[in-house]
């Protein structure tokens, strides 16, 4: 780990840091993920005060799932574990930055790298790059994360 890997026994002692977040109304702040070395913006989801602390305490991703409603460990299903080598806040308070590294070289639910696989190009998004693993055996046919991958497949 660097020397900016989180100091996992002072969070759990001093938790002041937490309130320094300008947190939204629905009490959550958009976290970018991005990987650790190369600079590369992984995907950008959301944390909870709970998420944040569990995140900043074991060193793993752990974002808030609005859809579900409920914490989601990044790769508890897919085994796309994110290894948190640093955790940074913006000038605004606002936003988190998490430098990570992506466990299994998969970060987005469609089975590729990074979540930013569609470029503009002459007023249409483009798909720019491949999928490395199809969702449905990162997941298994039928489930909600294969079946969103399903529409966004490089034809």
């Amino acid at each position: 780990m660097t020397s900016e890997a989180p100091k996992r026994k002072k969070t759990v002692m001093n938790e002041r840091w937490l309130r320094e977040i300008n947190w939204s109304q629905d009490g959550l702040v958009p976290a970018i993920a991005q990987e650790a070395g190369s600079g590369k913006v992984l995907m950008v989801a959301w944390m909870n005060r709970e998420a944040l602390k569990a995140t900043a305490d074991g060193g793993e991703a752990v974002y808030w799932s609005r859809s579900r409603k409920r914490l989601w460990r990044k790769g508890e299903e897919s085994g796309h574990v994110q290894k948190v080598r640093s955790i940074r806040l913006d000038c605004d308070e606002d936003v988190i930055l998490l430098e990570v590294e992506q466990l299994g070289g998969i970060a987005c639910h469609t089975g590729r790298g990074n979540c930013f696989f569609r470029r503009l190009e002459d007023g249409q998004w483009v798909v720019t790059d491949p999928v490395l693993k199809d969702p449905e055996q990162i997941y298994g046919a039928g489930t909600e994360d294969a079946d969103a991958g399903k529409g966004a497949k490089a034809e």
